[in-house]
């Protein structure tokens, strides 16, 4: 990410990335062994100089016992029990075009979150871990197909179909060749 395309967004982000290793204590090093994300990547993403991939940032949130929306709740400015569509915080990968719609009010002492994700034609994210082990995760599928590989268990998903799982290991999402997906996922 080039400088003058930086929002106050993309800068809060840094900045609650940054806050986080330091109130653990560790340094880039220790970061980068329990991430697995390199160093210099991790130094780029602090200082705001590189966008975070869906990738990165689900390890990141892994490392921090975070989910991701939990972790995009923190980089809001203001909680409120009722946001509009326009004000819901919307992440995009800039790598991929992987799109992510907090659709919950963010909520520091609320658990349940509902997210917005559009994964577009032939596109693929996967995960080595989940944020926090356990959680209960339900996934609709609103558009498109979606083939989905949960610890080691392949599902394919069409349109209006609902995937429930609790996750404890790795996730990969693959959208459809033409049509990619679209679904909601309520996080539990």
């Amino acid at each position: 990410m080039e400088s003058e395309q930086l929002t106050d967004h993309d800068v809060r982000l840094a900045d609650r990335l940054r806050q986080l290793r330091l109130a653990r204590g560790w340094s880039l090093d220790e970061l980068a062994r329990e991430s697995n994300i390199s160093r210099a990547t991790l130094s780029r993403l602090e200082n705001c100089s590189v966008s975070p991939t869906a990738s990165v940032l689900g390890r990141l949130c892994a490392s921090y016992e975070l989910t991701m929306s939990r972790l995009m709740s923190m980089v809001e400015e203001h909680h409120t029990p009722m946001v509009a569509r326009a004000k819901q915080a919307l992440w995009v990968d800039a790598n991929n075009g992987f799109e992510r719609r907090s659709v919950s009010p963010p909520a520091e002492s609320l658990t349940c979150e509902v997210v917005e994700c559009r994964l577009p034609a032939d596109t693929q994210i996967e995960y080595d871990a989940p944020a926090r082990p356990g959680l209960e995760h339900h996934l609709i599928l609103r558009e498109g197909e979606l083939e989905m590989v949960i610890e080691g268990h392949n599902y394919l998903l069409k349109e209006g179909d609902c995937l429930r799982y609790k996750l404890h290991g790795a996730s990969r999402f693959k959208a459809h060749r033409l049509l990619g997906a679209k679904y909601m996922l309520v996080i539990v």
